[in-house]
């Protein structure tokens, strides 16, 4: 099953995306409030609400596939090569930060680029979004969590991440974050097909979602120790070698660059980056 959010001439409505149709669920503002009902996957099934033609949906129209989940914890350093790009040894323990929901957008709208950063990188990401609450799970149970699977680009101010020992402020900048388009689940997708990046026709990462470091299921067991997960929160589970930062040259994202996020079986972005204001 795929989910999505869309957004509508009378407000954002969860949808059911079929081979060809998006078929609104009435009375559901947005998959973060389906996911909030134990029976989702029933209410999902019994959609017969609006249905929108897919070749007719205009690219705004697609909001972030969970527009404002009560958490986006995201992994850093979960993939081999981009830990040894980033000169850093393989860790122990997944190291965590946090994004805020101001942060997302939606999987074909515009970056914002703010005029205070120079260093504005990309991360291509596999996002796992939860689908029932949780807490000091084991990793079994942590993966029965799991309502399925987004595409993320964590679009990251290195200049800001990188002032303190504290990433949170380079992360967090309001509308860069693509989310989506859609929300692929656990029964019809599982790790290990190939991610990607492009940017401006340029593939920068390649790499198969087979290859982290923690699993989806052991980040979310992990995290589970500190705080309740619940339904449409967001876990980014981390970004492969092939980072601007990383690059000699360095490069970043500029006004007009044009940023592409895929995952097979999941979904695809296409993102122009902008000058805020």
């Amino acid at each position: 099953m795929k989910l999505a959010t869309l957004r509508t001439e009378t407000g954002n409505s969860a949808v059911v995306i079929t081979d060809d149709s998006a078929i609104e669920i009435d009375e559901v503002a947005d998959v973060g409030a389906l996911l909030g009902n134990p029976e989702w996957r029933a209410v999902a099934e019994a959609a017969d609400g609006k249905v929108h033609a897919l070749d007719s949906i205009e690219d705004a129209a697609w909001a972030p596939v969970v527009p404002q989940p009560s958490k986006i914890i995201c992994a850093g350093l979960n993939y081999r090569k981009h830990i040894l790009e980033m000169g850093r040894e393989l860790p122990e323990y997944p190291t965590f930060f946090a994004k805020y929901p101001e942060a997302l957008i939606g999987a074909f709208d515009e970056i914002e680029l703010s005029p205070l950063s120079n260093a504005v990188d990309w991360e291509a990401e596999l996002a796992v979004v939860i689908g029932k609450p949780v807490r000091n799970a084991t990793e079994a149970e942590a993966e029965e969590a799991i309502a399925g699977y987004a595409v993320l680009n964590d679009v990251t101010m290195r200049d800001f991440q990188y002032r303190t020992l504290q990433w949170l402020q380079g992360k967090t900048f309001e509308n860069t974050t693509p989310f989506g388009p859609y929300l692929v689940t656990t029964d019809e997708w599982t790790p290990g097909p190939t991610m990607k990046a492009v940017v401006d026709g340029d593939t920068v990462q390649e790499v198969s979602t087979g290859e982290l470091v923690f699993s989806p299921a052991a980040l979310i067991s992990y995290f589970s120790q500190v705080v309740t997960l619940n339904p449409g929160d967001v876990i980014a589970t981390g970004t492969p070698g092939g980072v601007g930062h990383a690059r000699k040259p360095q490069r970043y994202l500029q006004n007009g660059s044009v940023l592409q996020t895929s995952i097979e079986g999941v979904g695809a972005q296409r993102n122009v980056a902008g000058l805020a204001g």
